[in-house]
């Protein structure tokens, strides 16, 4: 391989991952990955595999990959709700200049449902924020 291997792989999963140890010190120079524990990302629930102790330096990594992996999904999510601003902004401009009559049909209601329940939350949730603010000023 190219370079050292790290010492942990991470295999994710829907919530969370599966935690291995690398080890390339074997006899036969193969690649091993033991499986130590399984991640819970959403509880931070770490369980050990089978009857197995975690080490303080198997902790040390899982705690350094839930909260970098914490962080990536956080990163996501914002980066995929300002997608969404721009898809709006691109529906808007599709409905303006291309759609067809029959296209419109398809999807209006849906469209207008949709943005009706995110404006009543966003709406919700920005006096919420304004009420706080007045509240701490």
């Amino acid at each position: 391989m190219a370079g050292e291997l790290p010492d942990y792989y991470f295999r994710v999963r829907e919530n969370g991952a599966v935690a291995f140890r690398v080890d390339t010190e074997n006899r036969q120079r193969r690649i091993e990955m033991d499986q130590i524990a399984v991640i819970n990302i959403r509880n931070g629930e770490v369980k050990p595999h089978g009857d197995r102790k975690l080490t303080e330096e198997d902790v040390a990594a899982i705690t350094e990959w839930m909260t970098e992996r914490t962080a990536l999904l956080a990163r996501r999510d914002i980066d995929d709700i300002h997608r969404a601003v721009d898809y709006l902004n691109i529906t808007t401009q599709w409905v303006q200049s291309k759609a067809e009559e029959d296209q419109l049909e398809e999807v209006t209601d849906a469209l207008l449902l949709a943005m009706h329940d995110l404006r009543s939350v966003l709406v919700r949730k920005k006096a919420d924020r304004l009420m706080r603010a007045k509240g701490e000023g």
